[in-house]
């Protein structure tokens, strides 16, 4: 694996994927399931390829992470994980993920001496954290308010 900067996309490429996901934005048929994109060849041929909507949606959305400096990873929904991509994804250190799957809050199975991780298992873990964050923290808004401490 090469290092971030080398991972990173540079300002014109940045430059170019940010107008390129304005560009495909404003031409993407929302209502349809395909689209017709043309491309050109090395040789100046045009070729007309039929491109379902929803990854043409996706391609923008990675366009405009690049757009943005950003670097991308496609992670496919039945995809296992390791536990370091795993605590990466959750924004946590892998000891720590560790501990959550030594709990049983997130499903693994063992690959020879490696945990592996459905990549679904983790986003529903992901999900019901933020959420019960979110209710803490209307709950303490709640608070807030009835003690006249809120703004």
């Amino acid at each position: 694996m090469g290092s971030l900067s080398n991972l990173l996309p540079s300002q014109e490429e940045a430059a170019l994927a940010k107008l390129s996901s304005r560009e495909l934005a404003a031409h993407v048929e929302t209502r349809a399931s395909t689209q017709h994109v043309a491309i050109t060849d090395k040789d100046g041929h045009i070729h007309q390829v039929e491109v379902p909507v929803s990854a043409l949606r996706l391609l923008i959305d990675i366009l405009t992470e690049l757009g943005d400096g950003n670097t991308v990873k496609l992670i496919p929904v039945h995809a296992e994980m390791t536990t370091q991509e795993a605590a990466d994804v959750l924004n946590m250190s892998r000891p720590t993920l560790i501990k959550v799957l030594d709990e049983g809050r997130i499903p693994y199975h063992r690959a020879g001496n490696r945990r592996k991780l459905k990549y679904t298992d983790v986003m529903a873990y992901k999900t019901s954290v933020d959420q019960k964050r979110l209710q803490v923290l209307e709950e303490l808004s709640e608070l807030d308010q009835s003690l006249g401490l809120g703004y």
